[in-house]
């Protein structure tokens, strides 16, 4: 039972780190110079079912194969490492490309609560074209819309770009007041 536990906790713990894991590689990798030229498919319009962006899915999801492949060798814990990063990747489908872009062919917009504040800090993140002046890196932790807002209005972003915030593809969005 103590071995479940702490296997467990390790899993829960990966789950937590890659948040911050995903804040940063989101901010100064795929906002960066070496990561835009795939994510900038994410803030465009484009044609189909995937985007260029969804290769960083296939990079994570190859990480977790492998942490899991090399666990399952012996080498503790890595076997839990790669269990909570495919349960953050799932996590991550579900909210990100399934709740937040409706990239599902079900469609559904939470009224009220934490979904719909992930929800409207993720349409703030779309409010800016391009990579720089963007606010909420973050996927799964959202900061108030409010403070979002206001901070996007500090740096001038929105200004410097237009007074509408824009979702993917540049299409003007609205986002559902707080």
């Amino acid at each position: 039972m103590v071995e479940f536990m702490v296997n467990a906790a390790v899993v829960i713990a990966m789950v937590v780190v890659m948040e911050g894991v995903a804040y940063l590689t989101h901010r100064y990798v795929m906002h960066g110079p070496v990561g835009w030229g795939w994510h900038r498919s994410h803030h465009e319009e484009t044609e189909g079912t995937f985007e260029r962006n969804d290769l960083y899915a296939v990079v994570f999801m190859v990480l977790s194969g492998v942490l899991i492949a090399v666990g399952l060798a012996g080498v503790w814990p890595l076997r839990q490492m790669g269990i909570g990063l495919m349960v953050y990747g799932v996590l991550y489908f579900i909210v990100h490309d399934g709740l937040v872009h409706q990239r599902w062919p079900f469609r559904y917009m939470p009224r009220r609560g934490y979904a719909k504040r992930l929800v409207q800090a993720h349409k703030l993140h779309h409010a800016v074209e391009g990579r720089d002046g963007c606010v909420s890196f973050g996927f799964l932790y959202a900061s108030k819309p409010a403070a979002l807002k206001a901070r996007l209005k500090s740096s001038g972003a929105l200004a410097q770009r237009g007074a509408e915030p824009r979702g993917r593809g540049g299409r003007v969005q609205s986002p559902a007041r707080p």
